[in-house]
């Protein structure tokens, strides 16, 4: 079964340093998810505004390949507006999953969403609050003990903060 380690960074150049730290441990970069509010994201992430998963997974990775910044880095860089909540920017596995929540209208919005994730409801509202005040929320997606240990460690080298494990559902 394949689980999540999520954590929040403070602000961009902390989620840039684990993203690319986890890159040199050898995590492959399409199992590495990036979500922050637009309003949190700097001018340096490249992005497409859009609610259609394909279209904005493929259009956003294509502006987030031109682009600096650590949304750049991410595979499938889109924006999407969550009923109810407003404007986020994300990448990588996350963006998927999310955007079918946007484009369908799906109430319950970012928490219900993120719940659909696997991640307990008491830590989904953390995680809003967090992204609510311009944090990162950054997933790394696992398939074994070993990668735990290792992305764990990542996050507590660079002082991530609500560091979570939760096993993946499809949502």
């Amino acid at each position: 079964m394949s689980k999540s380690i999520i954590c929040t960074a403070k602000d961009e150049a902390q989620a840039e340093a684990i993203v690319l730290r986890l890159q040199a441990h050898g995590v492959l970069i399409e199992n590495i998810s990036v979500m922050v509010t637009e309003s949190g994201a700097s001018h340096d992430i490249g992005h497409v505004k859009t609610s259609k998963a394909p279209e904005g997974a493929t259009t956003g990775a294509v502006a987030g390949a031109t682009t600096g910044g650590v949304l750049g880095l991410l595979v499938g860089v889109g924006a999407l507006a969550i009923p109810g909540v407003g404007p986020f920017i994300a990448a990588g596995p996350l963006l998927a999953t999310l955007s079918g929540i946007a484009a369908g209208g799906v109430s319950g919005g970012l928490i219900g969403g993120l719940i659909g994730l696997g991640i307990p409801e008491v830590e989904a509202k953390v995680y809003k609050e967090r992204l609510d005040e311009g944090h990162y929320l950054i997933a790394t997606h696992i398939k074994d003990g070993d990668e735990e240990k290792k992305v764990k460690n990542v996050y507590e080298e660079l002082d991530a903060s609500d560091v979570t494990t939760t096993s993946e559902h499809s949502a």
